[in-house]
């Protein structure tokens, strides 16, 4: 498994997340964003983070942009956890993807936030080929979520 992992700077954690946490928390999506939270693995206290909801085909998935980070090990650990937006919480189970079915989720993934998370990919983007998505894919778990309450 890769341990790819680009660490957010101080301008990320203390400004970005946590506005766009905020609106979140008071139930505007920004392109899609929820706060998730889930249990820490080690400590069993909730972890929030804002992240951004991808819809495919109906499913929902989660894509990790950074890589390998926190929140990515929590949920493998704990199976699920909750995406809030304003007063509404899903609660969800989580199923990680193979990497070999990334390609159409990493596509769709970059279509829609580029601008803001393009960065993260090395140079591969939407209009890229299928064999560079796959060859990235490794660095970026994906998660399938399925609301259950």
């Amino acid at each position: 498994m890769s341990t790819h992992v680009q660490k957010p700077g101080w301008f990320t954690v203390n400004v970005f997340n946590r506005a766009v946490a905020w609106i979140t928390r008071r139930g505007l999506s920004v392109w899609g964003s929820r706060v998730l939270a889930v249990r820490g693995r080690k400590s069993g206290e909730w972890r929030t983070t804002p992240v951004n909801l991808l819809v495919v085909d109906g499913q929902q998935y989660l894509v990790a942009p950074r890589g390998h980070v926190q929140w990515t090990h929590n949920m493998r650990a704990a199976g699920g956890g909750e995406l809030r937006l304003g007063k509404n919480v899903d609660v969800f189970t989580a199923t990680e993807v193979a990497d070999a079915d990334k390609v159409p989720l990493l596509r769709a993934y970059l279509k829609r936030w580029k601008a803001e998370v393009g960065v993260f990919f090395n140079g591969v983007g939407p209009d890229s080929s299928n064999e560079e998505l796959l060859r990235i894919a490794p660095d970026h778990p994906v998660f399938r979520v399925t609301v259950t309450g």
